[in-house]
């Protein structure tokens, strides 16, 4: 078996940060199906655009449709499908971009499988925490009621577990506080670990 060596670019990811002006961060978002993930994710999003930041949004549903679509919903499959989105964010972090993601991710594994990829210090987790039975009031797509009748196999919160973090780096609660409460949270707590460190060019060596 031959050994594949990764490609080494000229530039390094210290000087890609000094142009872009910016620290690469994977906001990570996890919780139950109608928890708010997503719109969280796209409310950040938009925020920190208009901000002058360079940051793009990860969703799982686009990925379920794109490049993860071979994959079905059983646990192996599942780990397989953050393993993937963690190894993309792990490029798109290296070119210098702050990533959102909203994944359900339900096991613990996982998401310390994504914080390994990514790197301690570039990884935010965050937990949108919502009570089952609020996400199942909240169900426009009618999932809960699929999988309450069988539908839907090993679907999250009925079929199959969530782990819950216990040390998430951020939780909001989007059952107890408004969607505009939560997202003054996430303002406050990722948009300082955004900001360049230190305003300096990046010197290029040729």
């Amino acid at each position: 078996m031959k050994h594949i060596f990764p490609f080494q670019s000229k530039i390094s990811n210290a000087q890609r940060k000094a142009q872009l002006q910016q620290e690469p961060q994977l906001v990570w978002f996890t919780g139950l199906s109608g928890s708010g993930k997503s719109t969280l994710a796209l409310r950040l999003e938009h925020y920190l655009f208009h901000r002058g930041h360079k940051v793009f949004l990860l969703d799982g549903d686009n990925l379920r449709n794109g490049l993860n679509r071979d994959l079905s919903f059983s646990p192996q499959d599942r780990k397989e499908n953050i393993r993937r989105v963690a190894e993309v964010a792990k490029l798109m972090l290296d070119a210098g971009l702050v990533v959102v993601s909203a994944f359900i991710s339900p096991y613990a594994e996982e998401r310390e499988l994504v914080r390994q990829i990514v790197g301690e210090n570039r990884f935010i987790e965050v937990f949108v925490n919502c009570p089952l039975a609020e996400c199942e009031k909240r169900d426009t797509k009618g999932l809960y009621a699929k999988a309450r009748k069988g539908l839907i196999p090993e679907f999250t919160g009925i079929s199959a577990p969530y782990e819950a973090p216990l040390l998430p780096d951020l939780e909001v609660r989007t059952s107890e506080e408004s969607i505009d409460e939560s997202l003054l949270q996430l303002i406050q707590f990722v948009e300082p670990r955004v900001l360049a460190k230190e305003k300096v060019g990046a010197t290029f060596g040729l």
